[in-house]
């Protein structure tokens, strides 16, 4: 039978625990940015309340 023609790839092991490396995600740009939401949709939420007085 013919051989593939396709690469083989090697994969290099990887260690099953990795303890010295911790993930510590800053998300001090996310709490910003929904806090700037929550205060535009409230600001928006407001202005319908006081539109649906004036519209009726």
């Amino acid at each position: 039978m013919p051989k593939s023609k396709r690469a083989r790839v090697r994969r290099a092991a990887v260690p099953a625990v990795q303890s010295t490396v911790e993930f510590k995600p800053d998300y001090s740009d996310v709490k910003r940015d929904l806090k700037r939401i929550g205060m535009l949709a409230g600001t928006f939420f407001v202005v319908l309340i006081v539109l649906s007085f004036f519209l009726r």
